[in-house]
């Protein structure tokens, strides 16, 4: 691989043999075959093979980056094999040397003219008498690292072959294959991200400074709706599973454009407590950098410690992503909405976490205002979410406290749709809302712990009722929706106006329902005596029980979600209720001719 970076080679093969041997050739320069400078008598081919810190990886004139560090790579496998035996097709000639164990079996031997041949080729099997009789090589484990060096270098051709009888059994590997990846990491992650769900349809992309050459960046990154994230980082072509600096510089890079794009999009105060961890949980990510003269943690080269590494490439994909998000701004929202549900499914589970663990020690407490029915257990029971202590105090009046529990709130409450996550947290009415159900929130909520059968939003019948009412079912929507599926969330309807004369009284639920009763149930010339009431506090507790809370006489609107158009629900419930005032200003301009007074009194 590091003859192809370095621009002198563009095909590799590896052939794995039945016999346990594996062959790797290359059409590269050829190792160098002449009397090596500090050992006349050898020549440099045998010089690398037996002797370590020999290779070329100390000149920086040999290899501009390498994976490679210490020199002793092939000595050290030369030295683990039973037999390694080495061609050299260079300048015209053929050479071939073995080598047993690491000792040399003879001088290096020149086989005649190759003019149409360049490159080397190694073949060696590991010692039995040190690896155990059975030991040999993994043809997946070989396929996959052909396959993956190929992607991280978009130029090179590699080509594997591997003897029939060692894939009894294995299905996912094949006899011959060829690798040669144009589009390198993007073709990767592709594959990679195979069957998935993106949050945006498009995978951010890009390549720094040409592949081999010292600060030379490639990424490829999308983000995944319906599983977990992962990062698969390289550096000089070497897999560093143990992540390290460059993998730290792709976080803060990708963190930082989100946070500079909520700012320009007005969306700062969402996403400021966003971190990294909330970026980078459902990203799949594929990193390649290359480092003259690179720094590891340990032998193994897992992790890559080079300091520089996190600037080049912080700088290289924090200005990619800076245009990205620009020019595809509606990718770029629909990411910044999801990292910050997920920052806001963090807060929350911090939070219930916290709320368990002080729950722990002491009984449940529900919450002061909260008039709660007898009946302890939840089929049969209902509670009436009401506005006000005023309302509050005739519907617990109204109530059959055998199965009917009250909960005033004090107004309307916060816009879950438009409110940051910590206003969400500290917010009283919401905490007394979830507390007096039992339930949790989002990926939390537990159905079997709901304390009631129905929940009824019970509000006045105006303009502001209606305000509150779908502040409220937005609130579940966003973090109960199981509450709605389930079945369990109702409206209550309560009138708007009183009709009596003569002994007979009606009661309608707004104007056009007015209208009709006086049509219907009344003489034309009678003098009917018509009521507004002004809100539930309004009314009195027999009239409240009569029209609204008695199950005999009420009507209930069920609120269900339309399964056939869920996205279109969302975007519904986004737009009219999300932090995008010119979204609602849209809508009214569209349906401004319907806007007719009738239909606004209803």
């Amino acid at each position: 691989m590091d003859e192809a970076l370095a621009g002198h080679a563009d095909w590799i093969d590896v052939k794995l043999h039945a016999d346990g041997f594996v062959t790797v050739v290359d059409n590269g320069r050829g190792i160098p075959v002449d009397p090596h400078p500090k050992f006349p008598k050898k020549s440099a081919l045998e010089v690398i093979m037996c002797t370590l810190h020999a290779g070329g990886k100390f000149d920086s004139k040999v290899y501009e980056t390498s994976g490679g560090l210490h020199g002793v790579g092939v000595s050290v496998a030369n030295a683990l094999s039973e037999l390694m035996e080495v061609e050299v097709a260079r300048g015209g000639k053929l050479y071939a040397m073995a080598f047993a164990r690491g000792v040399p079996q003879g001088k290096l031997k020149e086989l005649g003219r190759t003019p149409n041949r360049r490159g080397t080729s190694v073949r060696f099997r590991p010692d039995p008498q040190i690896f155990g009789a059975k030991a040999a090589f993994k043809p997946g484990r070989l396929f996959k690292m052909a396959r993956s060096k190929a992607y991280l270098f978009g130029g090179v051709e590699i080509r594997w072959s591997c003897d029939k009888a060692l894939l009894a059994g294995i299905d996912d590997v094949p006899e011959q294959e060829t690798f040669h990846f144009e589009r390198g990491l993007t073709d990767f992650l592709t594959s990679a991200l195979h069957g998935t769900t993106l949050v945006h349809p498009d995978i951010f992309a890009g390549k720094v400074g040409k592949t081999g050459s010292h600060g030379a960046v490639e990424w490829a990154v999308a983000w995944v709706a319906d599983a977990d994230g992962f990062v698969s980082s390289y550096c000089n072509t070497i897999p560093t599973q143990d992540g390290g600096t460059h993998e730290a510089g792709l976080r803060g890079a990708l963190t930082r454009s989100l946070r500079d794009h909520a700012e320009r999009a007005g969306q700062a105060k969402r996403a400021a407590s966003v971190t990294q961890d909330d970026v980078m949980i459902g990203a799949g990510c594929m990193l390649s950098v290359f480092i003259r003269e690179p720094e590891f943690q340990g032998q193994t080269k897992d992790r890559l410690a080079t300091v520089e590494a996190q600037r080049i490439v912080e700088q290289a994909v924090k200005d990619s992503f800076d245009h990205w998000l620009a020019g595809n701004p509606n990718q770029a929202n629909r990411l910044l909405d999801w990292v910050i549900e997920r920052a806001d499914e963090r807060v929350r589970r911090r939070a219930e976490k916290e709320t368990q663990r002080k729950s722990a020690t002491r009984k449940l407490r529900l919450p002061g205002k909260l008039a709660d029915c007898t009946n302890t257990a939840a089929q049969g029971s209902e509670i009436f979410i009401v506005e006000g202590d005023s309302a509050g105090g005739s519907a617990k009046q109204a109530r059959d406290r055998a199965n009917q529990a009250v909960l005033p709130l004090r107004g309307k409450i916060l816009n879950v749709a438009s409110a940051t996550k910590d206003k969400l947290a500290g917010n009283q009415q919401l905490a007394d809302l979830i507390q007096a159900l039992g339930v949790g929130m989002s990926t939390h909520y537990r159905d079997e712990e709901l304390r009631y059968e129905k929940v009824i939003v019970m509000t006045d019948a105006d303009v502001d009722g209606a305000h509150i009412a779908s502040l409220l079912i937005t609130f579940f929507y966003r973090q109960m929706p199981q509450l709605i599926e389930k079945g369990h969330l109702y409206l209550a309807v309560p009138p708007l106006f009183r009709l009596s004369h003569g002994g007979k009284t009606f009661y309608a639920r707004n104007e056009a329902h007015r209208d009709e009763l006086l049509k219907q149930e009344f003489h034309a010339n009678a003098k009917v005596e018509i009521g507004r009431f002004k809100g539930l506090g309004e009314m009195m507790a027999s009239q409240l029980k009569e029209t609204t809370m008695d199950p005999k006489k009420r009507t209930l609107l069920k609120v269900m979600l339309m399964t056939d158009d869920r996205e279109g629900t969302a975007d519904s419930v986004e737009r009219l209720m999300g932090t995008k005032a010119e979204a609602r200003f849209a809508f009214i301009t569209e349906r401004a001719e319907f806007a007719t007074e009738e239909l606004l009194d209803v």
